[in-house]
């Protein structure tokens, strides 16, 4: 049994974390979670990539050892830093596999790395031995938590780690990114023939680190209740639905939190005028500052959609541009703000060209126009084909900005969809629609705008969504459950001392 006094230690594996690498909302969650584990007096440390950008972004860290391995072949050092939110941070860097323009997972082209397994197989090996005899710290990990398909060979490698070793959690923040790669991969990375089989990672003939994951982690987790259900079905498994099924037994749906001290208008500095849900009136000086930086209209009564979006199927873009034609015509403006491919990216530049002085579209990414656009916009729209969480519906409401979506995953799960009843007791938070067509979200839309002209109604509906608490203090602590149901005896004893700089594995 465990000592009584001795806090969980917990090895937070991820592909990235912000601010230091972001590419979506897993990149805030890794950031939040952590620090949101360590106020329960959980002792987690996150282990992350060295790309370039978290290497600058931690000019003071210090080698605490050296990590080696001949398949998959990589020579690395262990830097320890900490996150802005004090929460301990270990960087693999591993020059010839993260060092390198681009992104975490693509070249400036927008084409996967060839070498995201090695780059990826590295990650999850280095954890598995974070969590097991073989690591050359004295700080162990009771639970070794991964996430997405980057982190998924983990839990397959404990598995086949003789001796001692920690227990895994495996969380899924979108079924639909299986890390798949050629079956001669496998051998490469360096795990057992044994290992490539429909009960293990093989998957339609091709090896899959997701599929590794959901196997052999102790645990499962999805980002959301609703989700969780979603993705045993063969509609939003993804190929995945009957190892879901399968594993059911294991999987809990536990929905995303968000920073309520970043997303915060009260205390925002990237907003034009901050207000709360008693100074309501001060938004629309954001509302005026957006229009003008957008270069659209200055018309605080016509209704200003808000987007930030990766720009692709999933997130529906093109039912958005479906739906803009009869949109422009109610009339409503809209802001957009996302990248993503390259027809969805086309299909918006052409309604922007179309609806000058109707529809703004900007291209990458900017936080504080991100901000801005939540402050600003009237209510925020997001016409998800699938949606494991979703956080901006959680800023949207946070910062009086209504959403619209589609109801399915977190947002079924985080939305009290606006009707004559639960606008009479005060449960309305937003607009759903059933159906992922442009005619459903157009529909909907003009629900939304008829509230948002009647003042009285709009007023208590966004007072509704800002007594919303999506911090992560109750999420954080469900994640906690999991680790105290899981955990093992220790691998070794040991204490939060670090191993001297240099020592091999």
């Amino acid at each position: 049994m465990r000592e009584k006094a001795s806090p969980l230690r917990v090895l937070f594996v991820t592909p990235e974390c912000a601010p230091l690498a972001k590419t979506g909302g897993l990149g805030d969650v890794s950031a939040a979670l952590p620090a949101a584990l360590k106020q329960l007096r959980i002792d987690v440390r996150v282990l992350l990539p060295g790309y370039p950008e978290v290497l600058s972004g931690i000019p003071d860290s210090r080698e605490i050892a050296r990590l080696s391995s001949s398949a998959p072949p990589f020579e690395a050092r262990l830097l320890e830093a900490r996150l802005s939110t004090g929460v301990p941070l270990l960087a693999l860097d591993c020059p010839v596999l993260y060092q390198r323009p681009g992104g975490p997972y693509q070249n400036e082209a927008g084409e996967d790395w060839l070498d995201n397994a090695l780059r990826f197989g590295a990650l999850s090996q280095a954890a598995a031995v974070l969590g097991s005899a073989s690591s050359p710290l004295a700080w162990r990990p009771d639970i070794v938590h991964c996430n997405d398909w980057q982190a998924g060979l983990a839990p397959a490698y404990l598995h086949y780690t003789a001796g001692p070793h920690a227990a895994s959690l495996m969380t899924v923040h979108n079924l639909a990114f299986h890390g798949s790669f050629p079956p001669e991969t496998v051998a490469a990375l360096g795990l057992p023939p044994a290992s490539y089989a429909i009960e293990g990672l093989e998957f339609y003939g091709r090896m899959s680190f997701l599929k590794a994951g959901l196997i052999y982690a102790d645990a499962l987790s999805t980002v959301s209740p609703t989700y969780a259900r979603e993705v045993q079905s063969e509609a939003h498994g993804g190929g995945m639905a009957g190892v879901m099924r399968m594993r059911s037994a294991a999987l809990t749906g536990i929905l995303n939190g968000i920073d309520t001290g970043v997303w915060n208008p009260a205390t925002d500095p990237l907003i034009a005028r901050r207000y709360g849900p008693g100074t309501l009136n001060y938004k629309r000086s954001n509302k005026e500052a957006l229009l003008r930086r957008l270069d659209l209209p200055v018309a605080p009564d016509i209704a200003l959609l808000g987007v930030v979006s990766r720009y692709t199927h999933q997130k529906g873009t093109d039912l958005l541009a479906a739906a803009v034609p009869e949109l422009a015509g109610i009339p409503v403006h809209l802001a957009a703000l996302g990248a993503g491919e390259r027809e969805h990216e086309e299909s918006l530049r052409l309604l922007a060209a179309r609806y000058p002085g109707r529809v703004s579209v900007t291209y990458g990414f900017d936080e504080r126009l991100a901000h801005l656009i939540e402050a600003g916009a009237d209510m925020f729209v997001m016409p998800s084909r699938f949606e494991p969480c979703g956080l901006n519906q959680m800023y949207s409401q946070r910062y009086g900005t209504p959403p619209v979506a589609h109801a399915t995953g977190g947002l079924a799960d985080t939305i009290v969809d606006c009707t004559p009843q639960t606008l009479a007791d005060g449960r309305a938070t937003g607009f759903l629609f059933e159906e992922p067509t442009a005619a459903a979200l157009s529909g909907t839309i003009r629900r939304a705008v008829a509230v948002f002209n009647d003042a009285r109604s709009w007023r208590s509906l966004q007072r509704n969504a800002m007594a919303r608490d999506f911090s992560w203090r109750e999420s954080a602590a469900q994640y906690a459950a999991i680790y105290k149901r899981i955990a093992r005896t220790r691998p070794l004893s040991g204490d939060a001392a670090d191993t001297p700089a240099g020592q091999r594995v």
